[in-house]
């Protein structure tokens, strides 16, 4: 009997994951004490965006939603900085850059003043 492949597809499958970083202060939007880091480990399908995965976690978490997107408009506000592999947003990755499967995003507060 010849190998039969299938061609369905289950998407489950092709998942799979970055970790996004939220430190110091911004932990505070995302259930932490505003010290420290909190780590979450982000499903991702393929095509997913750097953007897609800002929104995956801002919509679990309002008060993160709230501090990391302008209303209206949708731009990043200018209180978090964001990383990706540890290069500053703008550098080598934009919002709408796909992620690859181990990618990490991170969020840092900005911190200002004189």
């Amino acid at each position: 009997m010849p190998d039969v492949k299938s061609e369905i597809r289950n998407p489950k499958s092709e998942m799979s994951s970055v970790t996004v970083e939220a430190v110091a202060w911004v932990t505070q939007f995302v259930g932490g004490d505003g010290t420290r880091r909190k780590l979450f480990e982000e499903a991702v399908a393929p095509g997913a965006t750097v953007r897609s995965v800002l929104h995956q976690v801002s919509d679990r978490f309002p008060k993160l939603d709230e501090a990391l997107w302008q209303r209206p408009g949708g731009a990043l506000t200018e209180h978090i900085e964001v990383l990706v592999n540890d290069a500053v947003l703008g550098i080598r990755h934009d919002l709408d850059s796909h992620v690859q499967p181990g990618d990490r995003i991170t969020l840092i507060g900005q911190y200002t003043g004189g």
